[in-house]
């Protein structure tokens, strides 16, 4: 794997790291670049670990992501050829509509330095000019890319970004950014999400300052004027003291407004708030969530159960549930599952079931609160599912499942499993691979989201 080399390029690079058949290599130099290069319009894409194919044509991306999935489910998942091809399993990838301006949420963090290419931390001094607010650049958790524009989020996020990035190194406002080596500053993060309200659909934009210590005081001065936006109807204040470097804090705070913003999938309302997990493009999940339930099959009656896997705020099971007899949805994340059931209360939804547990720990007891489904819909983070949820799917024996994926070759080991067993371990697969639907979620970044149908022999 060589990070930001790209389809077709001839370059030379210095292997950093081997292990087994598994390389990581750095580009040095490149000899020839690939024919389906493009200039990148943002400023910062030759360095920010955000869009690092962004100076490759659109069509080129859609065909570097379509190909990697066939390889790994063809080398991970131990599929034929013959299989996802003449037999119509691998479907051409779904192209996204927008490819910028996308994301309705985005992180900055801030720092006390500018990271500069070719600059080294201890070649600048310290100082307000040096403050940055920006992106982590690529593979270091200290050094700060100043940005001023993304293109991946709305206009109404970059405005209040410009307005930040125009007053907060002032010294008379006082604010110090976090340094992760001596623990000390107090801002740390800058959350901005984008969402749309319900009635007259006009975008929301929450603004999520993120600091070490509770001082609303010192952020009056920004909030008021971030505050004068009239798409800005929500400022929080999350406050992590710990020395950890995460965006969730320990306490949270409403500033400005209030503490959710609102969004709209596939006819439902959802409220979202400053730490919920959302569909990070809303557009894209309109086309991901309509396969989704394409592929479930649901007959229309109400007769069927479905049991949503790792259902985050329960987005996809709450688009189902208005067709099926019940949802039971599972997630570990305690807020998630607060904000399914508030979600579901919302838009009057009472056949939804949702429950907080590990799937990653699930014991001989799992299954027996709740009926047999007919559909499982299973959405894992990026490192798949466990051995344990594997073997409870196979002993289940439901006749679909619907697997969504956000990580390709995880994706393949656990189709692999599901369809082919594991022989090490005398599992029997018992599942037939009917289709699989790469998604493109996420434009000039490597990601991939899948969508595949497995039905029982």
């Amino acid at each position: 794997m060589c990070d930001r080399a790209l389809p077709g390029e001839r370059f030379i690079g210095r292997v950093t790291r081997k292990k087994g058949n598994y390389a990581e290599v750095t580009k040095v130099k490149t000899i020839s670049p690939p024919r389906d290069i493009v200039d990148a319009p943002c400023e910062y894409a030759s360095h920010c670990g955000g869009c690092k194919t962004q100076n490759l044509s659109y069509e080129a991306q859609l065909r570097s992501k379509e190909d990697q999935v066939h390889e790994l489910v063809v080398h991970v998942g131990r599929f034929s050829n013959k299989e996802l091809e003449s037999e119509g399993v691998m479907k051409p990838i779904v192209p996204c509509d927008i490819q910028f301006h996308y994301r309705n949420k985005m992180e900055f963090s801030f720092g006390p330095y500018k990271w500069l290419p070719k600059e080294s931390l201890h070649e600048r001094e310290a100082g307000r000019d040096n403050y940055a607010l920006g992106l982590h650049v690529p593979g270091f958790f200290d050094k700060i890319m100043n940005i001023d524009k993304c293109l991946l989020q709305s206009d109404p996020a970059n405005k209040v970004l410009a307005a930040i990035q125009d007053c907060w190194r002032d010294p008379q406002l006082g604010f110090s950014p976090y340094d992760v080596h001596s623990h000390k500053g107090f801002l740390k993060h800058l959350m901005l999400r984008t969402g749309r309200d319900v009635v007259t659909g006009h975008p929301e934009v929450m603004v999520n300052f993120v600091t070490s210590s509770y001082k609303p005081e010192l952020l009056k001065f920004v909030v008021d004027k971030v505050s004068a936006f009239p798409e800005v109807v929500s400022i929080m204040n999350n406050v992590n003291s710990s020395v950890g470097n995460t965006s969730v804090g320990e306490e949270e705070y409403t500033l400005f407004g209030k503490s959710f913003i609102t969004e709209t999938l596939r006819g439902l309302t959802f409220q979202i708030s400053a730490n919920s997990f959302f569909q990070t493009n809303t557009r894209q999940a309109e086309v991901l969530y309509e396969l989704i339930e394409k592929y479930a099959g649901i007959s229309g009656d109400g007769s069927e159960v479905v049991l949503d896997l790792f259902c985050g705020t329960g987005t996809i099971g709450l688009t189902l549930a208005r067709s099926v007899k019940h949802v039971y949805g599972y997630e570990v994340v305690p807020q998630a599952i607060a904000d399914a059931r508030l979600n579901a209360e919302i838009n009057g939804i009472h056949n939804a079931t949702f429950v907080q547990g590990d799937l990653n720990k699930i014991d001989e007891n799992f299954g027996k609160n709740f009926p047999k489904p007919d559909i499982i819909i299973s959405d894992p983070n990026r490192p798949g599912m466990h051995m344990k949820l594997i073997k409870f799917l196979l002993k289940l024996r439901v006749p679909r499942i619907v697997y969504v994926s956000c990580n390709p070759a995880t994706c393949a080991r656990d189709l692999d499993y599901l369809c082919h067993g594991v022989a090490e371990q005398n599992i029997e697969g018992c599942y037939k691979l009917v289709s699989l639907q790469p998604v493109d979620m996420f434009p000039h970044t490597p990601h991939i989201e899948c969508v595949c149908l497995l039905e029982l022999c």
